[in-house]
């Protein structure tokens, strides 16, 4: 038996820069958008890996990044 799954899906990507894979024809939850990819369920994985290098959510990122700028700052007094 050949369990791929070889229905059509799509990478989707919410407002945290998160992604995931959503069966193609089916209405998108709330909050999250097509990311520009449609493939079977291992394509769309394999298209997820290569885009998604940072697992941290978008506001994480910015936080950290502010602070970095204030730390340097300190840093240059």
């Amino acid at each position: 038996m050949n369990d791929e799954d070889t229905r059509a899906h799509l990478v989707v990507r919410n407002d945290e820069e998160q992604y995931s894979i959503w069966l193609a024809g089916r209405e998108l939850p709330a909050g999250w958008y097509p990311a520009g990819a449609e493939g079977t369920r291992a394509e769309c994985l394999e298209h997820i890996a290569e885009v998604w290098t940072d697992m941290r959510p978008l506001s994480l990122r910015k936080r950290m990044a502010a602070q970095e700028t204030v730390t340097a700052g300190e840093q240059g007094h």
